[in-house]
């Protein structure tokens, strides 16, 4: 019931018929987020793209300039130095076969997965664990790679994935309602110049075509594409 009435007051408070520019639609977000706990913020955009076709795909890594917030665990396959470079970069887990048993056997520990390309053999199997699950490492989005050092840190220091769902929708948090309001509109200006930038070569008509920001408990907020850039 609480829950229900803090979000009715957050809502009178927001004008569903209005866009709001970015920075404003931020202030507001963090006057009417009431949660006892610390919510985080998140972005999302409508984009004119349908990803059931290959060519429309949006998907990509992007760090934002001042972190998320959020406790991400870092999962890598790997093996000898590269275990022991990927451990002391900070990730969560680290093995090969036993790892894979391990996610085999239900249990998944990590946020994000990374492997190195001699890894790959053992992954594959795990497609079917892993795939709807948003935890494939990729070769293009660099969580396959010899880098496991830069990849975990990466990963630790405020990177976030962001991936086209069935709508054509694209949502990331960037950050939490304790965040200041300009750290967030710079980390909100970062998701969406990424999100721009992947824009598919089959993509026809407008690109972004809706924008709001939300709060974990809060009601969400329309914003003024045209206030996306700087």
């Amino acid at each position: 019931m609480a829950k229900n009435k803090r979000l009715t007051a957050a809502s009178k408070a927001v004008d569903s018929s209005k866009s709001y520019a970015l920075a404003d639609a931020i202030v507001l977000l963090k006057s009417v987020s009431k949660a006892k706990f610390d919510e985080t913020i998140e972005m999302s955009m409508n984009l004119g793209i349908d990803p059931r076709h290959a060519d429309q795909m949006v998907r990509g890594l992007t760090s934002l300039p001042n972190g998320t917030g959020k406790t991400v665990r870092v999962g890598v396959f790997a093996r000898g130095a590269k275990a022991e470079e990927a451990l002391a970069a900070g990730a969560d887990v680290v093995g090969s076969e036993d790892l894979m048993e391990k996610i085999q056997a239900g249990e998944i520990n990590f946020d994000r997965c990374i492997a190195t390309p001699d890894m790959m053999g053992i992954v594959g199997r795990l497609g079917k664990i892993l795939g709807p699950r948003g935890l494939m490492p990729n070769p293009r989005l660099g969580t396959v790679t010899m880098d496991v050092k830069g990849a975990v840190s990466a990963a630790k220091g405020g990177q976030v994935e962001f991936r086209a769902e069935k709508a054509g929708i694209v949502h990331a948090g960037i950050g939490k309602v304790s965040f200041e309001a300009d750290k967030l509109l710079e980390n909100a200006r970062a998701l969406a110049d990424a999100i721009v930038k992947a824009k598919p070569a089959g993509a026809k008509g407008t690109y972004v075509q809706k924008v709001s920001v939300s709060s974990t408990m809060g009601p969400g907020i329309r914003v003024d594409i045209g206030s996306l850039t700087a």
